[in-house]
């Protein structure tokens, strides 16, 4: 079952099943999707849709940030409720070693020389992490080994 279908099927369990939070974040989510396809008149693929559920889950991240700095416990436990509900359509995130090998693998792919060919290591790495991992977290990894030889 593709994701959209996917979420589509999950918001009728949870009109069914009362799950307000649950609701209200699939319909936040289909907005999202349904914004981005009339924009650009398309129809977005699962890829694409990752890549929007991932746009959504940093931006759950960095709200929930700034409401602790700023004490909105009330917002803070509404972002980390819909970040859960973001993540359970995200792929399983990456461990540590599997991002390593992934960049040590488009390092010798791309053969990088240096720091000017980190662009073409993430363009390779992007498909792959799309949705399992940060990618600015990704970038500075990839610097950094870049820097190192």
């Amino acid at each position: 079952m593709d994701v959209k279908a996917h979420l589509q099927q999950d918001m009728k369990n949870a009109l069914k099943g009362g799950d307000k939070v649950r609701l209200g974040t699939i319909r936040l989510i289909m907005a999202a999707i349904k914004q981005r396809e009339v924009d650009e008149r398309i129809e977005l693929d699962d890829s694409q849709i990752l890549a929007v559920l991932d746009k959504m889950a940093k931006q759950r991240r960095e709200s929930i940030a700034q409401y602790q700095e700023a004490g909105r416990d009330d917002l803070v436990e509404k972002e980390q409720a819909e970040l859960e509900v973001i993540r359970s359509y995200l792929p399983a995130p990456l461990s540590e070693a599997e991002i390593d090998a992934l960049i040590e693998h488009a390092k010798a792919e791309v053969g990088a020389q240096g720091v000017r060919d980190m662009g073409k290591i993430m363009a390779k790495l992007k498909p792959q992490l799309q949705g399992r991992a940060d990618l600015g977290q990704v970038s500075a990894k990839v610097k950094a080994a870049l820097t190192r030889g």
